[in-house]
């Protein structure tokens, strides 16, 4: 495994941050090990929904998961408010940084994750890929 520390800034929107770092650094299997931080705005898909909401507040950043590769993300988010009141989704674009997203990236070196379609889901799911070979 291999860890990238990441740093994002004010305004930057966190999920294209995540998705241009996964292809700058042509990452096969990434994962998110850690993440704190703030947003000025979340923009985030429910459960079960079709359509985002995007929430204008000051938040804070408690939990931030999910499996990340040059081919696709997917990430769920959990923010808290300024009253505690905490509520969580898939990440989506306009989750704009406030102070600052402080991010810890893993990367599985023998894996690689692709998304396609799925006939049971009809979503875009998952596929783990092995890279060891076997002889």
């Amino acid at each position: 495994m291999k860890a990238f520390p990441i740093r994002l800034e004010p305004n930057a929107d966190l999920r294209q941050s995540l998705k241009s770092f996964a292809v700058e650094q042509e990452i096969q299997a990434g994962f998110i090990l850690t993440a704190i931080g703030s947003l000025k705005q979340a923009t985030i898909r429910f459960a079960n929904q079709d359509n985002t909401t995007v929430l204008t507040d000051k938040f804070e950043i408690l939990s931030l998961n999910g499996t990340l590769a040059a081919t696709g993300i997917h990430v769920h988010i959990t923010i808290g408010d300024g009253h505690g009141k905490v509520i969580g989704g898939h990440l989506s674009d306009g989750c704009i940084i406030y102070t600052t997203a402080e991010i810890v990236i893993g990367i599985a070196v023998n894996f690689s994750f692709q998304r396609n379609p799925d006939k049971q889901t009809g979503f875009h799911e998952l596929e783990i890929f092995s890279l060891n070979k076997r002889e």
